[in-house]
């Protein structure tokens, strides 16, 4: 069976305090990637506003929207128009007191394929995630669009091997990891950039698919002044076989563009037989929390 081939893109731009100038931004570069011929896009993690998770602050609740709030409406209207397949991730207002970190799907028709709600929330110096997110309650979803069936993680979820197990067995042909991720406060040395990039690829090695993330970059101070963020970007995409098709720039705004030979996916699913040596009569263990002998 021939699926043929699709081109991606991915953002990957500076956020600043007007979150509605990060709204623009996004949709200058969605609209720069489909000219580009780009038939699935998507945007960075969170990317209406600068990430206000380095400090808590509770009036920051009232960022929260619901699926179709505004930006979403923007992202919908604008998937319709340019005939494309956007992933808008957001900040979902579920109901009082419940909060997601979210990507809601528009296949190229304007209609919602989807949301898809973060699952791992991480806790971290200037990482301060779970007083802002309820752990998601989706399932892992594959969107079945217009131009490719596909799943998307978000930011800590890429870490985890088992959540893109588990969208590669569902039929994903690729997965989307899209990100908000930089230094380390506590550690101010420590460079976990190719880390990232190794990790993810890791993914598609394993399951024989594409894996496409994307990031923000620059810095973003802490709004009462006790630290900030530098993110990196590196958005990159790799092949079946772990080889780089596309990698954004480190540092600098940018747009990674790639186009998928989907068919590859058959033919090193073909050469590496990961998924059928797979012995899942012996992974119970793994359901532990911790495994003591």
């Amino acid at each position: 069976m021939n699926k043929g081939k699709v081109k991606i893109g991915m953002t990957q731009f500076a956020c600043v305090p007007d979150r509605a100038a990060n709204v623009d931004k996004a949709e200058k570069q969605i609209r720069a990637m489909a000219k580009q011929g780009a038939k699935i896009i998507c945007t960075q993690e969170l990317f209406g506003g600068q990430y206000f998770a380095q400090i808590i602050d509770y009036t920051k609740y009232d960022w929260a929207e619901p699926v179709d709030g505004p930006i979403n409406q923007r992202m919908q209207a604008l998937a319709k128009e340019l005939d494309v397949v956007i992933i808008s991730c957001y900040y979902e207002y579920a109901m009082d007191g419940v909060y997601y970190n979210s990507a809601a799907v528009f296949d190229a028709d304007g209609s919602l394929l989807g949301n898809y709600r973060k699952h791992h929330i991480p806790e971290g110096p200037q990482y301060i995630e779970k007083y802002y997110f309820t752990p998601g309650d989706s399932p892992y979803l594959v969107f079945k669009s217009k131009y490719g069936t596909f799943g998307v993680l978000i930011c800590w979820d890429e870490w985890f091997p088992e959540p893109t197990r588990i969208l590669a067995l569902k039929g994903a042909d690729f997965v989307f990891y899209p990100s908000a991720i930089g230094s380390e406060p506590d550690n101010p040395e420590l460079d976990t950039s190719q880390t990232w990039v190794d990790s993810i690829r890791g993914h598609g090695i394993h399951n024989n698919f594409y894996v496409c993330a994307c990031n923000r970059v620059g810095r973003e101070d802490a709004v009462d002044g006790s630290g900030f963020m530098e993110f990196y970007g590196r958005g990159f995409v790799s092949d079946p076989w772990g080889n780089m098709l596309a990698e954004g720039k480190r540092n600098e705004e940018d747009m990674i563009v790639a186009e998928l030979d989907l068919d590859e996916i058959k033919r090193a699913r073909d050469i590496l037989q990961f998924h059928r040596d797979r012995r899942v009569d012996s992974y119970q263990e793994i359901l532990k929390l911790s495994i003591r002998e």
